[in-house]
């Protein structure tokens, strides 16, 4: 049997290429870098995190992004075992050591006896002769590649801004203003409660930093003008244009949080930063995605108290990401349906997300081997997260109608549960009394993904899948 390529050795690709050698096929893995680097990327490891460090919140019973970390460990994911053995604290969420975490996918792809890598930009459509092909290119895909795909499809892709965070050496955080704790002092997976460096702020100095940020130089785009934010992923002086107390209940929330060093005195807002590798000695500003200039952000960010004299190890970016309108262009399995030989995987799908990326690789890759198997392709069960997700992929709304008449467009969306289908859950409690509030939303996250774990668990079963999580 001819090996199954796959282009593109981020999460999606890497996750694919795992699923499938796992299953006893043969995988060409192809990545372009180093011989083609792109804007967003500083190494040439499979799987670099780009952004954040973050995999987010680790809770499989109240989160939806937990319930795909679940579901993709039951299916033996590469991608979260590398996780789990590279994370560093992070209060509830899961967050890893960048370099460790893409050091052990590649090293694990590497030493596959099914799996080849060959370093080479694939310019325009894949050859005649490859007859299965995954293209995971992600958002940062090559122009000769996307063009070719976007000409075959008969679409014009959507794109958005995508902005990277700063990291800051821990060493030059001012440990006299900032200190250590999560919010509401939570213990996530490997962590302590106290996870988080937070540099508190007074109202004074808040405003004086708001004012800063609307002020501040940011890179020019011209050439990308009209094109979208990422609702998810915002810069920070965007968030800030849309009003003075937008970050005040967004990445700069006060609540949860007392300063030790003034333990009486509520923080106006408060800066966090997140362990971003495993040594401690690097941490990135959550939530401080910027476009601003490179001098304009060592200014303003070290306006903050505790970041006074922070070296940076990393300064913020902007990049733009393509995708396509894939409920038109692709089929329920992932397939263009231009040209069923290639398969998509990743965030060019129209998914955001680390884990979202991994779980349509995860995907992509099964369903090739169903397909090499002579099995029907069957899809998870769209009360599943992964299930939900490529629901939204393969059939998101592209014919709604908005007040202005315009068509609804295709957007990237990360995995959450306004994606599952209804569900009826507990009105009560276990005592009769009648659930109200949080209390209640609770008990209907925790019947949502109760359904999803074991609807996700029989589809498994049913596809003759077995449950790696448990061997």
């Amino acid at each position: 049997m001819t090996p199954i390529h796959i282009i593109g050795g981020g999460l999606a690709g890497s996750e694919a290429a795992w699923q499938i050698a796992q299953a006893g096929l043969d995988v060409v893995l192809h990545e372009m870098r180093p011989v083609r680097k792109t804007d967003a990327h500083q190494t040439d490891g499979l799987a670099e995190l780009v952004c954040s460090n973050s995999f987010r919140s680790d809770d499989s019973e109240q989160n939806a992004v937990g319930l795909i970390h679940h579901e993709l460990r039951q299916l033996g994911s590469l991608i979260m075992t590398c996780a789990d053995a590279h994370q560093v604290p992070a209060g509830s969420a899961l967050a890893v050591d960048r370099d460790g975490f893409s050091n052990a996918v590649t090293h694990a792809l590497e030493s596959h006896p099914r799996i080849s890598i060959e370093r080479q930009e694939i310019a325009g459509l894949p050859p005649e002769d490859w007859d299965k092909v995954i293209i995971a290119t992600g958002p940062l895909t090559s122009p000769a590649l996307s063009e070719a795909v976007l000409e075959k499809s008969g679409e014009d892709a959507l794109a958005f801004f995508d902005a990277i965070a700063p990291i800051v050496h821990f060493d030059s955080v001012d440990l006299s203003k900032a200190w250590f704790q999560s919010r509401y002092d939570k213990v996530g997976p490997g962590g302590t409660g106290k996870d988080y460096l937070n540099c508190p702020m007074d109202r004074d100095q808040y405003e004086a930093f708001i004012d800063a940020l609307l002020a501040g130089e940011t890179a020019d785009f011209k050439e990308w003008e009209g094109t979208p934010y990422f609702d998810g992923c915002l810069p920070i002086e965007v968030m800030a244009s849309r009003g003075r107390e937008t970050l005040r209940h967004g990445p700069m929330k006060p609540m949860g949080l007392t300063n030790a060093h003034n333990p009486d005195v509520k923080a106006y807002a408060v800066v966090q930063l997140r362990q971003d590798n495993a040594l401690g000695t690097l941490y990135n500003m959550v939530g401080f995605q910027t476009k601003l200039k490179y001098g304009a952000q060592a200014d303003i960010f070290r306006m903050i108290p505790g970041l006074e004299d922070a070296q940076f190890a990393r300064l913020g970016g902007l990049h733009r990401n393509t995708f396509l309108n894939s409920p038109k262009v692709l089929d329920h399995g992932l397939r263009l349906k231009a040209d069923p030989r290639l398969r998509f995987a990743g965030q060019i799908t129209g998914c955001e997300g680390y884990v979202e990326s991994a779980s349509v690789g995860c995907l992509a890759g099964l369903f090739e081997v169903m397909e090499a198997r002579g099995q029907d392709i069957v899809p998870p069960p769209e009360t599943s997260a992964m299930g939900a997700l490529l629901g939204h992929i393969t059939g998101g709304h592209i014919t709604r109608e908005d007040g202005a008449g315009k068509p609804g467009s295709f957007q990237p969306m990360n995995v959450n549960f306004g994606l599952f289908p209804p569900i009826e859950a507990p009105t009560r409690d276990a005592d009769g009394n009648r659930l109200k509030g949080k209390d209640k939303a609770r008990a209907k996250k925790l019947a949502m993904t109760r359904r999803a774990k074991e609807d996700f668990s029989v589809w498994r079963a049913s596809v003759g899948l077995r449950n790696q999580a448990a061997e």
